[in-house]
């Protein structure tokens, strides 16, 4: 919304500023950061007093776990605020990128909302109908990957088809058209995306990091997608527009910087799949809009493997009768060994790090 003040630059340079995405994304992250900061602590109170009991712990998990109860959720309702409104004051609406990521963003946001909703009305963890809200999931990420294909064949020179296109890491050149079955594979993405890091939320903590670290690695790939000079000398696609999600991507790590504020051990607030399911559409929509969806596994390595482990000990249970981890998602397993919530938090924040930079290294691996 701002950045219409660079028509001001001719009366005063300082505007000219507002041109840079560089620029706007570093504000979208302290505004992000400022909103859940200053509006944190009012929200938190209003949850409590509205959940009660708050969000349920699982019976079966582990016992260090049952001191949480009553801890409220809906934490994502904080990061969700920051996020918007610091999107539309720094980031160019006039984006269809930006647009889709917010729809999707809201979207799954609303989902996860009515999910938690029924969670702690009806103290049982069991929500929202799991295939109802896969085909609104689904719904909604194809509607946003269908208009982010079509900008994206319509903007690039004439006969590409890298909009409906999967890249590859590693090789130049190679890609697969998919034509109009890429929404298909987009909004799957998307949505693996969501549940993924749905999954990974169980500890206080563990979840906000890793979405900062991929947020982080994710600016920088959509700010080098986006730019027709770094874009052909690290001989990446490039696909015009992207640079402006940058932007967006700083929202959310402002806004993550100041929930983990609130939902450090102990935490005062869970994001709940308010937060979760939004943050990880976001970042599947990012990786599908800079055509970074392999990329995305290697960098969100670490929700990749907490929904393998869920998807493991269900199909091997269901197999056998017997359990492969001790419990599942596998960050309880660990807990379950004897590691305190701390250490399995932080090792696995290290195990993302590692990841991000891995994935980050494809950039130049050409």
């Amino acid at each position: 919304m701002l950045i219409w003040l660079v028509e001001l630059e001719d009366h005063l340079q300082f505007f000219n500023l507002f041109r840079y995405i560089t620029f706007r994304t570093g504000a979208a992250l302290f505004t992000s950061a400022l909103i859940v900061f200053l509006f944190g602590p009012a929200m938190i109170a209003s949850l409590r007093i509205r959940q009660g009991r708050g969000q349920p712990i699982r019976a079966d998990g582990p016992q260090t776990h049952f001191k949480k109860a009553g801890t409220p959720t809906m934490g994502g309702l904080m990061i969700l605020a920051g996020i918007v409104v610091s999107s539309l004051l720094w980031a160019d609406l006039s984006s269809v990128y930006v647009v889709s990521t917010l729809l999707v963003t809201l979207g799954f946001g609303a989902i996860g909302f009515y999910d938690d909703y029924l969670k702690v009305t009806k103290q049982t963890e069991k929500g929202f109908s799991g295939k109802a809200r896969l085909g609104i999931e689904f719904v909604i990420a194809g509607i946003a990957v269908y208009f982010m294909m079509n900008t994206a064949l319509t903007s690039g020179p004439q006969g590409s088809t890298l909009g409906s296109s999967v890249a590859f890491p590693f090789l130049k050149d190679f890609l697969i058209d998919l034509g109009i079955f890429f929404v298909l594979f987009g909004g799957f993405v998307i949505v693996a995306a969501g549940n993924a890091v749905n999954l990974t939320d169980g500890l206080d903590g563990l979840a906000i990091v890793p979405v900062m670290i991929a947020a982080a690695s994710f600016g920088i790939i959509a700010y080098l997608t986006g730019n027709a000079v770094f874009s052909n000398y690290l001989q990446i696609n490039f696909v015009p527009g992207t640079g402006e999600l940058a932007v967006v991507l700083g929202a959310v790590i402002g806004a993550g910087l100041g929930f983990l504020w609130f939902n450090a051990p102990p935490a005062a607030i869970f994001m709940g799949d308010t937060g979760s399911l939004a943050l990880g559409g976001l970042i599947g929509t990012v990786a599908v809009a800079t055509k970074h969806e392999i990329v995305m596994a290697i960098i969100g390595g670490l929700f990749v493997m907490e929904t393998l482990s869920v998807i493991i000990q269900v199909g091997y249970f269901k197999m056998t009768g017997r359990r492969v981890f001790l419990m599942a998602p596998i960050h309880h397993h660990f807990e379950k060994l004897g590691w305190t919530e701390s250490q399995v938090v932080i090792r696995f924040w290290i195990i993302a790090v590692g990841l991000a930079m891995l994935g980050l290294s494809t950039l130049k691996l050409r």
